[in-house]
């Protein structure tokens, strides 16, 4: 095999003007020189965790693969800066590997090009050799209940974009008011919404979460948070991390209902670490009494939190004038079966729960991308076995495209690994045909200018991160992101 370009494309992108780029996108946009027209090229499509552990694993598995990286959004990416919490610096660490592989001299990385409206993906495997589809989960679920889009209801996803500043999530605008917000799902992503909601400005001020949310998260009247999952304490779906975060969160008490945990004690004996751990400290925090200075903190918090257990939603209250949420009803659950397994029955019995602000957190799901691309409706992905879109030679997927909206980015680049070893195999074996030359991007950048497409180089979207990072410095923050995509282009190409 010699030399095998990787393409990687973003979600949706924005159009704009057109110049110097041209000449650039013939050299990688790094001065590098051009690209030997045989080299076989590989395109990925989407610059998250999935996309760039794709491309990372291909470079490094041979020495002649060419990665091409191409995405929706002026910036790459995807979920580690607009999905991870602003109060978890640690974990967008990941950015400084994903920044190597982009500078690597035969990776390159075009934003600012939508994949679908722009370009097709037929017209890129016309270009590569092999398309690796990465571009994530960007839709929501929905609830499918009555009053689901009264004003007062989000999605998770949409309300986490907002806050970091994804450009599609800027005029949400959360009415914060209320004193009750509950959150539907009880999962990571549904603690971090809790942690957020409830945090101390103090504490999101040294963040990079974005100027307009921390100053309505300043002016939040919520104090009371909870928590709402269809199943018991044994299934809930987030970590110990999590959990220990929400449990030490300064100025809130959790305040569970001591009666869920029955039977509890005894089962967490036979369950597997992780999950005996987690379920240890739901026990402590809830049944356990706490110690006089734990007890002192509790009294003087003056927000709190809780899980509710064995509950569904069937119905948002709207208030009187049928124009808000004023509440939520609840379907009661019971357990039949234990463990993982474990399935919740509706009881009969109903909840009604007064509040002000709904959150779904009951997952994303990814969306179809081209016709011409195979796509389970029902499930949410692209059919695959291994990374390999069934039925569609030479067209894979990675990440949660792959396998839905599971699991953390430990998680996701192993499943990236996969594909990428499976790209590798096809190579070595001829299943996939490398002895044709293919344009890659040269070929793409006369298809995008004729386009007035654009794109956004990775020495551009650095002008981006060093203007962010400036902006950042006299609030003390890590950095001030630019909030909507006219802004990202601007500053990428002065």
């Amino acid at each position: 095999m010699n030399g095998h370009k990787v393409l990687f494309v973003g979600l949706n992108l924005w159009t704009s003007g057109r110049s110097r780029w041209i000449s650039r996108l013939h050299d990688g946009g790094n001065g590098r020189k051009p690209y030997s027209s045989c080299s076989p090229k590989v395109c990925v499509i989407g610059s998250g965790p999935a996309g760039f552990y794709t491309a990372q694993y291909l470079i490094k598995a041979r020495q002649d693969v060419q990665v091409d990286i191409y995405e929706r959004l002026p910036v790459p990416f995807g979920l580690v800066r607009f999905g991870v919490a602003p109060d978890h610096p640690e974990v967008k660490n990941v950015i400084n590997a994903f920044t190597q592989t982009a500078k690597h001299s035969r990776c390159s990385f075009y934003g600012n090009v939508n994949v679908g409206k722009d370009v097709s993906v037929s017209e890129l495997q016309q270009a590569y050799h092999a398309v690796v589809l990465s571009y994530g989960a960007e839709g929501n679920r929905r609830m499918g209940v009555p009053g689901e889009d009264l004003a007062g209801v989000h999605s998770a996803k949409d309300f986490v974009g907002w806050y970091n500043g994804m450009p599609t999530c800027r005029e949400l605008s959360p009415d914060l008011s209320c004193e009750t917000a509950v959150i539907l799902g009880q999962g990571n992503v549904a603690l971090d919404v809790a942690r957020i909601l409830l945090s101390p400005i103090d504490i999101l001020k040294k963040t990079d979460i974005t100027q307009p949310a921390l100053e309505a998260l300043g002016e939040s009247r919520v104090r009371r948070v909870l928590i709402v999952g269809r199943r018991g304490p044994m299934q809930v779906a987030c970590t110990i991390k999590e959990l220990r975060e929400m449990v030490n969160l300064p100025n809130t008490r959790p305040e569970m209902v001591a009666a869920d945990f029955e039977g509890v004690s005894e089962a967490v004996k036979g369950l597997p670490r992780p999950r005996k751990r987690l379920t240890e400290l739901l026990l402590k925090v809830a049944l356990e009494v706490p110690g006089d200075e734990e007890q002192q903190r509790r009294n003087k918090a003056s927000h709190s939190w809780s899980f509710r257990f064995f509950r569904s939603p069937i119905e948002i209250l709207a208030n009187p004038e049928n124009n808000r949420t004023a509440g939520i009803r609840l379907a009661v659950n019971r357990l039949e079966g234990s463990g993982e397994g474990a399935r919740a029955v509706l009881t009969g019995e109903v909840e009604d729960l007064p509040c002000g602000l709904v959150i779904s957190s009951i997952g994303y799901k990814s969306l179809p991308i081209d016709l011409t691309v195979p796509f389970d409706s029902c499930k949410a992905i692209v059919p695959n076995s291994m990374g390999r879109v069934h039925q569609a030679a030479g067209l894979y997927c990675s990440g949660w495209l792959k396998t839905g909206p599971t699991g953390v980015i430990a998680t996701t680049m192993n499943n990236s690994f996969d594909t990428a070893r499976s790209v590798m195999e096809d190579i070595d074996s001829g299943t996939l045909d490398v002895s044709t030359a293919k344009a890659g991007s040269q070929g793409l950048s006369r298809l995008l200018e004729k386009r007035g497409v654009k794109p956004v180089l990775f020495s551009d979207w650095e002008k981006i991160d060093s203007v962010e990072k400036s902006r950042g410095e006299v609030p003390g923050k890590p950095r001030e992101k630019l909030l909507t995509v006219e802004e990202m282009l601007q500053v990428a190409r002065k």
